[in-house]
């Protein structure tokens, strides 16, 4: 092989490795497996095609208790994955073990979302795929919808958006969006948004980003992760699309309530605080909780799901979701 095909343009290990002949290498979230119905937890998963056009076919999963009466009704949770805009799959057996379990525990039927990803498809591609998505889902509320899990389960006045690191950023965003634009009008009600460790950045350092020099040097590498995954951006970290400090819309999020999870010795923690406090400034007249994982890193609740606080994370969830 020519030796300048080996030659790299930009490791952003351990996510993936841009070579000088526009070869991108993915080293994570390459691995997925089918839908099924779950031994473990008995839900029961299928996929569906929300967007299919001549160049363009995207997917979501689907995920439903098995054990579901036939005509009840159930809270509706739409789940964006993370991978900083670059990697991972809605179908991973990371994903689609969490999903399983979350929708056993929760009582909910829900819809896993597939994004187009960086860096062929830089932000907002990921985000403009989850809207679409998103209003497929909702052109349901009907029971007129072309999938009939949807149709028949789906509460439509019991809707959460939910999402971990890149894909807690896109349900940020999603919320944005129906605070603006009204997902089929007044037919659809946003309960909450549940944000697990968010994405966020900007390009000054906040919280412990200024003390912590691991966390400072993990900025570093995110800052240039992220002016590589939106080129397009002229404000760098300062974007709305990863700064919500500097959106003007913040206080239209439209939710009643948002819970945001952070850990203890994650980089992202400082940025999940500055959210909550720069939401609770904003205006917006709902109501944000936060919860922090003491003793725990950046999404150690898909890592070690088992895990004593991982549990005691996703009791919370569910509490938050069906509390009424």
């Amino acid at each position: 092989m020519d030796s300048s095909n080996q030659e790299i343009a930009y490791d952003f290990s351990p996510f993936f490795i841009v070579y000088k002949d526009s070869r991108v290498v993915q080293l994570k979230g390459n691995v997925t497996v089918p839908p099924s119905l779950d031994p473990k937890t008995n839900v029961e998963s299928k996929d569906i095609v929300y967007l299919n056009t001549e160049n363009i076919d995207l997917s979501a999963r689907v995920y439903i208790p098995e054990s579901t009466h036939q005509n009840k009704k159930l809270p509706l949770l739409v789940y964006f994955h993370g991978g900083c805009f670059c990697m991972e799959s809605a179908f991973s057996p990371t994903y689609h073990n969490y999903l399983n379990s979350l929708v056993a525990e929760a009582g909910v039927i829900a819809v896993s979302v597939e994004y187009r990803q960086a860096p062929e498809n830089p932000v907002p591609c990921p985000h403009n795929d989850s809207w679409t998505a998103l209003k497929w889902v909702t052109s349901h509320f009907n029971g007129q919808g072309p999938e009939d899990w949807l149709n028949r389960h789906a509460d439509f006045e019991r809707v959460f958006l939910a999402g971990d690191s890149a894909g807690a950023n896109i349900a940020h965003h999603m919320g944005i969006k129906h605070g603006l634009e009204k997902l089929e009008s007044s037919f659809i009600n946003v309960t909450g948004i549940i944000l697990c460790q968010p994405y966020f950045l900007g390009e000054e350092a906040v919280g412990d980003e200024i003390t912590n020099d691991h966390h400072k040097n993990l900025r570093e590498k995110l800052q240039g992760l992220w002016r590589f995954t939106c080129p397009s951006s002229t404000s760098g970290c300062d974007d709305p699309w990863i700064n919500p400090a500097f959106d003007s819309n913040l206080v239209s999020l439209g939710c009643n309530k948002v819970l945001v999870f952070v850990a203890e010795k994650d980089f992202l923690r400082a940025r999940g605080l500055y959210y909550t406090e720069k939401l609770k400034e904003s205006g917006w007249r709902g109501d944000v909780q936060i919860v922090e994982s003491k003793g725990e890193d950046h999404i150690f609740h898909l890592i070690n799901p088992t895990s004593e606080t991982a549990e005691a994370m996703l009791k919370r969830i569910v509490s938050f979701i069906n509390k009424d």
